[in-house]
């Protein structure tokens, strides 16, 4: 059963910056694609952005582009969601998630716990 464990959440200001991190126990993380998705209250989760085994390939979802950057360090099984410019609707429980290379949870495998982030306006 692979862990994944999502960390960086916080309370922030509209505009302001975080960084999200995801530590894998995955034995075969350099090969698996990464994916980070949100929920907040009320609403189905969503995709935010993916990234390919290599860290060569990303997909954003629209309303993040150009704000969000999602990275890998593959040497310690970690995959990272930069977030900058945060808006209020920004705010959601963010989760990591493995296994799947698509925009739909329903095809990733293992999920992580979730980091709280909340952006005040």
């Amino acid at each position: 059963q692979v862990q994944l464990v999502e960390s960086g959440g916080g309370l922030v200001q509209a505009g302001d910056s975080l960084t999200l991190s995801c530590l894998s126990s995955e034995d075969t993380f350099s090969g698996t694609p990464m994916g980070w998705f949100r929920q907040a209250p009320g609403k189905e989760r969503e995709f935010v952005a993916r990234i390919s085994s290599s860290g060569i390939t990303t997909y954003y979802e629209d309303s993040v582009k150009g704000r969000f950057t999602i990275s890998r360090d593959n040497a310690k099984n970690l995959v990272h969601l930069e977030m900058n410019t945060l808006k209020p609707e920004d705010t959601a429980v963010y989760y990591c998630a493995d296994g799947g290379w698509s925009i739909s949870p329903r095809d990733y495998t293992s999920w992580g716990q979730g980091t709280q982030v909340t952006v005040s306006s």
